[in-house]
């Protein structure tokens, strides 16, 4: 059964750091580029960042740039958000997938609350 499971995100003050984890279960996750992506309320998913499969080069949405890091460890196959410098327009519930999405591959995402 295909399935990708993120950790779990929490509660983090502006200014702070925090590394997401996403684990895939019954497909090899690097034969795929993988992503981030994140939903705030009341606005569309967006993509943050996403890593190739190939040559681990990476891609970062404008309002992430430098603050956020993405990599894999494909012998666990898993997928890594590092997020430093956390602002509270950060603040959203945080999905993997593979890129281009496959909609199948969604999981429940991890809510991650920037806040003082």
């Amino acid at each position: 059964q295909v399935q990708l499971v993120e950790s779990e995100g929490g509660l983090v003050q502006p200014g702070g750091s925090l590394r997401l984890s996403c684990a895939a279960s019954g497909f090899t996750l690097d034969y795929y580029a993988s992503g981030w992506f994140r939903q705030a309320p009341g606005k569309e998913r967006e993509e943050v960042s996403c890593i190739s499969s190939s040559d681990g080069s990476s891609y970062y949405a404008d309002s992430v740039k430098g603050r956020f890091t993405i990599s894999r460890d494909n012998a666990k196959n898993t997928v890594y958000l590092q997020m430093n410098s956390l602002k509270p327009e950060d603040t959203a519930l945080y999905y993997c997938n593979v890129v281009p999405s496959i909609s199948r591959y969604w999981g429940q995402g991890t809510q991650v609350t920037v806040s003082s």
